[in-house]
């Protein structure tokens, strides 16, 4: 004996046939993937907000302890080369100890406490302000302090080329402290000539045409201003 299917049985089949269905046309026609774009410059940029900020807990300490003594270290005597060089070691050993890079500032003050203008000045042979004197050291301390100047700059460049310091930071410190530029000059050179190049009488015939000339543009606006006036008496 046959059993008649129920109208529940009906819905249950006819649903099952729709889901069928609709996965069919998904597979027929998938659904195109849509890729969102970032926004330009991106969201890790370290010029937006704070993201070019690396704080972590006790970097006030370390930089502040590493300062203080800097601060703390007693004079020298820059005459010295000697004791120049151990001074620049010191320097140096103190920033590798604390894991933090060198700074033109740091070596200055580490150095009886100078300014960077100061060191430039003794780098580069340059005065050390307005008045035009010069720094009073010896040419044996200024080329060892040239030395460790100079490794700074390669410091410096080494951490840009391997994106060891934030570039905008970077470009900063390399044309404030070492002179690097980022622009185009135009150099305009006068097509002058030596005065062994002019000939005197060249320059007599020049003068004596100039002046020919002048005269004959005279004489002939002053004939015929003399015709005008003449043809308005007549009238």
């Amino acid at each position: 004996m046959t059993r008649k299917t129920t109208v529940k049985e009906k819905s249950t089949a006819a649903k099952a046939d729709v889901k069928a269905d609709m996965k069919a046309t998904v597979k027929e026609n998938p659904t195109p993937t849509v890729k969102v774009k970032k926004p330009r410059g991106g969201s890790k940029s370290p010029v937006i907000g704070n993201n070019g900020l690396i704080l972590e807990k006790g970097d006030n300490t370390k930089y502040l302890s590493l300062n203080m003594a800097l601060m703390n270290m007693p004079n020298i005597d820059l005459d010295d080369p000697v004791a120049v060089q151990q001074r620049l070691m010191e320097y140096f050993e103190l920033y590798a100890e604390a894991d933090m890079k060198p700074t033109v500032v740091g070596m200055a003050i580490a150095l009886n406490g100078h300014n960077r203008r100061w060191l430039y000045s003794v780098t580069h042979d340059a005065p050390t302000g307005g008045g035009g004197s010069m720094a009073k050291i010896t040419k044996d301390s200024a080329n060892v302090i040239k030395k460790a100047y100079f490794l700074l700059e390669n410091l410096w460049e080494n951490y840009m080329q391997n994106g060891k310091v934030n570039p905008v930071a970077g470009i900063f410190l390399g044309k404030n402290n070492y002179g690097y530029q980022d622009k185009t000059e135009y150099v305009v050179t006068p097509n002058t000539q030596n005065e062994e190049e002019y000939d005197v009488n060249d320059i007599k015939k020049r003068y004596a045409t100039t002046i020919e000339t002048t005269e004959r543009k005279q004489l002939s606006d002053s004939a015929t201003m003399s015709g005008s006036d003449s043809s308005d008496s007549a009238e």
